[in-house]
C-alpha cells in the first residue's frame, strides 16, 4: 500500500489486485484499475489536488 497524504479532507492509497493496481480514497473515489503502479499513484495525486465540488466558487 503507497500513502499519498496523511493530512487534508483526501487520503488516498494504492492497493493492488492481481496484476492490476488501483487507488482509492477515503472520500468513497475509487481510480480504475492500472498495470502501471506508477499510474495508479498518479491518479491518486490527480484525485487530491481536483478541486472538490464544495471548493468550486462561482
Amino acid at each position: 500500500m503507497h500513502e499519498q497524504s496523511a493530512t487534508g479532507p483526501h487520503q488516498t492509497t494504492t492497493m493492488e489486485r492481481g496484476s492490476f493496481a488501483l487507488a482509492r480514497c477515503s472520500c468513497g473515489w475509487s481510480g480504475p484499475a492500472r498495470r502501471s503502479r506508477d499510474r495508479a499513484r498518479t491518479d491518486a495525486t490527480d484525485h487530491e489536488r481536483a478541486p472538490s465540488a464544495g471548493d468550486v466558487r462561482a
